[in-house]
């Protein structure tokens, strides 16, 4: 398959690389700052997986090519339209887009953009970010992306697109339930993003300070509601499992959310928290950590 990346950022250049490194066709969609970059010193990744340094193949929005078999959809959701933008001039009715951005907000536009049946599910779970000289560090052992059909999981191209991307140092899972799943991931990565940012600290002290624990929790119980009054699909136990996992996190993990606002970057709220919010107005759930969470995300958005 030809596979196109768009961006090759901490996201799409750490899992395309991984795709590059095992020998599939793969093209990066990069603005032309970051090319030029790339072409003078090349894709690297620093990973305890395995450090790896290439020479990718790259494009610009100007640039002109075949249309690509698969995308891996991998922009941050504040670049949502111009990403769709970009993209356009690449994608045939037979191109299939494989979106990895937090939430579920993104979906429907997807869908109106490319069509239905060109949108599958996709998730995914990894701590990188982009050094001083543009090289992907991936900073834990975490690197699962996990994708599926939404309607129905046993197809002939889900059958081509695992065949792709499996075989990589990094985790590829297909998956027969992916809208389930993109909601579980919705639900823990607003709830860590939310304290660690809230709280300015990385997990381990948030979890280990006085209600710390009970904080958390709270937080996840009052995002079920909102997504229980929504009928997302989720598992009645998942508010254990999620502090379960909570439990198991590195004491110094931060969440991505929080290390963009420490570079001054933008930040998802609205896509995340805020869409959250606009669902609890619409059932009427009261939400009142959630709001100071939000809260706390437009000051910072205010004051940068």
């Amino acid at each position: 398959m030809r596979l196109l990346v768009l961006g090759a950022g901490g996201v799409g250049g750490y899992f395309g690389g991984r795709l590059a490194e095992k020998g599939e066709d793969v093209t990066f969609l990069v603005r032309k700052r970051r090319k030029q970059l790339l072409e003078n010193n090349g894709l690297v990744i620093k990973s305890i997986k395995g450090d790896l340094a290439i020479n990718p193949k790259l494009i610009t929005k100007s640039d002109t090519a075949d249309p690509f078999d698969l995308v891996l959809f991998s922009t941050k959701a504040y670049h949502l339209e111009e990403a769709i933008t970009d993209l356009k001039p690449f994608v045939s009715e037979q191109t299939v887009i494989l979106p990895l951005l937090n939430g579920v907000a993104h979906l429907p536009r997807l869908k109106e953009a490319f069509g239905d049946d060109q949108v599958i599910g996709g998730l995914c779970f990894i701590e990188t970010t982009l050094n001083e000289a543009g090289e992907v560090v991936h900073t834990s052992a975490l690197d699962r992306l996990v994708f599926g059909e939404p309607d129905h999981p046993d197809t002939d191209r889900i059958r081509r697109i695992n065949n792709a991307l499996s075989g990589t140092k990094a985790e590829f899972v297909q998956s027969d339930h992916i809208i389930q799943d993109m909601w579980h991931k919705y639900l823990f990565i607003t709830v860590m993003s939310g304290v660690t940012t809230l709280m300015r600290a990385p997990i381990g002290p948030i979890r280990e300070s006085n209600g710390g624990r009970d904080f958390i929790r709270q937080l996840f119980e009052e995002v079920v509601q909102i997504m229980t009054a929504y009928k997302a699909p989720i598992d009645d136990q998942i508010v254990a499992m999620h502090m379960k996992l909570i439990d198991q996190l590195g004491y110094d993990m931060k969440s991505s959310m929080q290390r963009d606002m420490e570079k001054g970057s933008l930040i998802e709220a609205a896509h995340l928290q805020g869409y959250l919010l606009d669902l609890a107005k619409e059932f009427h759930v009261e939400t009142p950590l959630l709001k100071t969470v939000y809260q706390n995300l437009k000051v910072y958005e205010m004051m940068r």
